[in-house]
């Protein structure tokens, strides 16, 4: 499998693109609409059909016509907030490119439908590490479930997993499961119901 992380120096979003080459086909994680180009010239210049685009998360309401560009890209969009001309799928459904596949968990919490996505040894799951470091989404849309998500569903995988985050900062591109658990500013330091009565106050006090 070929791996590619695309990176914008004007942001510290991320995104992955994931390509089988023997077979010809690709999944885009995370892609933001201002790559098109490049992110058609790639598909182009390596001979790929775009099988999925694949978002952990989204602040569309943030970016009016961010969702209907990327449908652009002519695969089915998915997402995990419903909407028309989004492909919603299951907790635990695969999806297929090439000989790869890729398993979806529901993770909630950075906002209500995040998604994360596991293949191979790689989980690619957007903002919930960030916790109060993504510009768009400050703090947890919903503290308990994104406990749950990152305690109950992340770090229950094997040590050596690797996490790829939708945000450069403050988790660079990569991490391990056993790494954030040891170390994350959030999960390491507080225990479940201390940190959804910080957060909860938190937005108590400012909504």
């Amino acid at each position: 499998m070929d791996f590619r992380i695309l990176h914008s120096t004007n942001s510290s979003e991320l995104s992955y693109l994931l390509a089988d080459r023997a077979c010809g086909e690709a999944v885009l994680i995370d892609p933001h609409s201002r790559d098109l180009p490049v992110i058609r010239a790639l598909l182009q210049e390596h001979q790929l059909r775009l099988r999925w685009v694949l978002r952990t998360h989204q602040h569309d309401h943030l970016r009016p016509m961010e969702f209907e560009r990327l449908r652009q890209l002519g695969a089915p969009l998915v997402q995990g907030e419903p909407r028309e001309g989004a492909t919603l799928v299951n907790d635990g459904q695969n999806l297929d490119f090439g000989s790869e596949k890729i398993k979806i968990w529901r993770t909630p919490g950075h906002t209500p439908y995040c998604l994360s996505y596991i293949c191979r040894d790689r989980v690619f799951c957007g903002g919930l590490m960030a916790v109060d470091a993504c510009d768009l989404q400050p703090y947890p849309a919903d503290p308990e479930a994104l406990w749950d998500s990152v305690v109950q569903r992340l770090f229950t995988l094997p040590d050596e997993t690797l996490l790829f985050a939708g945000h450069e900062i403050p988790l660079h591109a990569v991490s391990t499961v056993w790494g954030q658990r040891q170390s994350h500013t959030w999960f390491k330091k507080l225990d479940r119901d201390a940190f959804i009565t910080h957060w909860t106050n938190f937005l108590i006090l400012n909504n």
